[in-house]
């Protein structure tokens, strides 16, 4: 017996599903496993904000050319806040998959 036409359109809109899932999980899974390389880097990043040391370095007469965002008081706030709402939206997306869509 042939496949109709609604089944065959509903059997290619699902392989569309699929072929978006799976690539999306699998950039998904490159972009954990490039965040779980930086967290050493992140964490000392955030130690160094606001140390005795970052208030030292603040005071140096540095190079003009030498790139120094780091100790501005917004760049690394910025990115710890920015980090800290991408975890709780991890969180909060990991949640609604296990509890909702699974």
């Amino acid at each position: 017996m042939a496949a109709d036409e609604i089944t065959i359109r509903r059997i290619t809109e699902m392989e569309g599903h699929l072929d978006e899932c799976t690539k999306t999980v699998s950039g998904l899974s490159a972009q954990l496993d490039r965040l779980e390389e930086v967290l050493d880097s992140m964490s000392e990043l955030f130690s160094y904000y606001g140390s005795n040391e970052w208030y030292d370095d603040r005071q140096e007469e540095l190079p003009s050319d030498l790139k120094a965002g780091v100790l501005s008081e917004d760049l690394v706030y910025d990115q710890i806040t920015e980090i800290r709402d991408q975890a709780f939206r991890m969180l909060e997306l990991a949640t609604d998959i296990l509890k909702n869509r699974i």
